[in-house]
């Protein structure tokens, strides 16, 4: 019964789905949250053989020749990797001046425990010790001065030589705090920080972390030279980019799929069986 594979390797890819699906779904209402989706493949074991392994009768060809597969019957599915799309979210208002929505394809910089990551999640605080920082507590840094970089004819940049980046963290002495749509902060009418905002050359090389945190392994993928084209909207926050009704009508048609794949596995159990009474006579 090596056919059993066939069926299998698709209930587990359609398994893989619907945790794809329930965890967008899960993030429908979690601001600056980007929705992820598979995409599926097919296998086929006779790709694997080459040249070699194509067995050709040298003769007059029979009726039954023509039904050689070639093994191309012992495919499967194959998840072939998820990836995230950067859609723009929804600006919704909050009233709140700590709040940031993104506008355009750039992230907040934040520094964690695992070093410098990226955010599109703008709900903002401020600590006892005056730190901006995130709702995770990951405080928010300010924006590297481009003038200093030795910027070369491709447009990069040796970021890994900057300073720590723990001298970058936003300091804010009080609440009422006003910012352009360039990020620049102010209190009282006195600038107190730029923002940083990172936009990189190729997005989708981002792996996301969960929290809304993504991580960037290629200092030479941040753009540093040019202006950034994102906005900063100052009392809105970006909403989830996840279509409620959309991925609960994907994750019926999983489910759906997964039943039928199911209904297919419990026939091959049935056949052997079947052909496990006969054997016995």
């Amino acid at each position: 019964m090596k056919d059993l594979w066939v069926p299998l390797s698709g209930a587990l890819a359609q398994q893989r789905n619907v945790e794809t699906i329930a965890n967008n779904v899960a993030n429908a209402n979690t601001p600056g949250f980007k929705r992820d989706q598979l995409v599926f493949k097919e296998y086929l074991t006779a790709l694997d053989k080459g040249l070699e392994g194509i067995d050709l009768p040298n003769r007059e060809w029979s009726p039954k020749d023509f039904y050689r597969s070639q093994g191309a019957e012992h495919s499967k599915v194959q998840v072939g990797g998820s990836y995230t799309i950067h859609e723009q979210g929804q600006l919704t208002p909050t009233g709140n001046s700590l709040d940031f929505g993104l506008n355009g394809r750039g992230f907040f910089e934040v520094l964690t425990p695992n070093g410098i990551r990226y955010t599109r999640r703008g709900t903002f605080t401020i600590d006892p010790s005056g730190r901006l920082v995130t709702d995770q507590g990951f405080p928010v840094l300010s924006q590297i001065d481009k003038g200093t970089l030795d910027v070369d004819e491709n447009g990069s940049a040796n970021l890994e030589e900057i300073k720590d980046p723990r001298d970058r963290i936003i300091q804010i002495q009080g609440r009422k705090l006003s910012s352009t749509l360039s990020g620049e902060l102010s209190l009282d009418g006195k600038k107190v920080a730029q923002v940083a905002i990172v936009e990189f050359n190729d997005i989708h090389s981002l792996k996301k972390e969960g929290n809304s945190l993504f991580a960037n392994e290629d200092f030479k993928n941040i753009k540093v030279d040019g202006a950034i084209k994102t906005s900063v909207h100052q009392g809105f926050q970006e909403q989830s980019n996840v279509n409620a009704i959309q991925e609960m009508s994907e994750l019926i048609k999983a489910n759906r799929h997964f039943g039928s794949i199911q209904k297919v596995i419990k026939a091959y159990d049935n056949m052997a069986g079947k052909a496990n009474e006969i054997a016995k006579f």
